[in-house]
């Protein structure tokens, strides 16, 4: 199985290829801010108000965001907690597209993240001035997210996922191990991204998507096992339920917790952390990358 999936593999790359020929340099980690356009998202404060016409919620939140450090914008109009509520394509629509305008607008630099699984709503989200394609079901839920990805040539996100939002805390049996599982997925997922014509993918494991708290830390200290592929890895852990749940916390006071994993994924070999935070995921990037340029000989 190793095997083939390295002969699914794309050429080694770790930059991004973006719109308008800027690229996206991840050989050095990077920082993913979350943006929610969401009333319903886990965390209540990363949810942002898009609702006032000059977005100014919105706004200041990138903003903060970028002059923090954040390589990358990620821009959601539908929860994908556990049991969160469907939403429409029209409401995902009108919740998204003008707040992607509005943040190109005012930072045309910027890179522009989507976290959406419809083809429709990643077509309209480039064409409104997006970058990347942040996909939580691996085309799993719309069956032309792979070729609408190709057409537009963007990078593509690849998560690891089963079922859906409503239904992927019922779906964590394994039978073959977690990580084989992966491993398969992501071999074929990528071949069919390949013959989509996408050129730039990063692999996404997926943590706290079809996974209960023993398989998301197991995940974690086996990340390195992903590395065959030859691609970047995102890991989004911040403030999530297994981290919290085990402490009896909630998400709010899960912020020392995230440090913590997010070092550990830095150190199995992570190069974009999803966060709601982005001083101190910055901070712990620069302080891995400290310790390792200290010790090198």
């Amino acid at each position: 199985m190793l095997q083939a999936a390295k002969d699914t593999c794309f050429s080694l790359r770790q930059t991004l290829r973006c719109p308008g020929g800027r690229v996206l340099d991840l050989r050095r980690p990077q920082v993913m801010g979350i943006l929610n356009l969401t009333p319903d998202s886990f965390f209540a404060a990363s949810r942002v108000s898009a609702a006032t016409p000059d977005h100014t919620d919105l706004l200041g939140r990138a903003e903060a965001m970028l002059q923090a450090g954040a390589a990358v914008l990620d821009l959601g109009g539908y929860s994908s907690r556990p049991g969160a509520e469907h939403v429409t394509e029209e409401e995902e629509m009108q919740r998204l597209l003008p707040a992607v305008e509005a943040v190109r607008r005012a930072f045309p630099e910027a890179f522009i993240s989507v976290d959406t699984f419809r083809s429709s709503v990643a077509a309209a989200a480039v064409a409104a001035g997006a970058d990347i394609l942040n996909d939580i079901s691996g085309g799993e839920l719309d069956a032309d997210m792979f070729a609408t990805a190709g057409r537009l040539q963007v990078p593509y996100v690849l998560m690891h996922m089963r079922g859906t939002p409503q239904t992927m805390t019922t779906l964590t049996d394994y039978p073959d191990g977690l990580v084989p599982e992966l491993v398969r997925y992501f071999r074929d997922k990528l071949a069919a991204l390949r013959a989509a014509g996408v050129a730039d993918v990063v692999l996404d494991p997926g943590f706290g998507f079809a996974k209960n708290a023993e398989q998301n830390h197991e995940l974690l200290g086996r990340l390195r096992e992903l590395e065959l592929f030859g691609l970047p890895m995102l890991a989004g852990l911040s403030r999530k339920a297994m981290l919290y749940r085990p402490l009896g916390l909630t998400p709010e006071a899960a912020l020392p917790g995230t440090v913590a994993v997010n070092t550990m994924a830095l150190l199995n070999g992570v190069s974009l952390l999803r966060v709601h935070d982005v001083p101190e995921a910055v901070q712990t990037i620069r302080l891995v990358a400290n310790t390792y340029s200290s010790t090198s000989p």
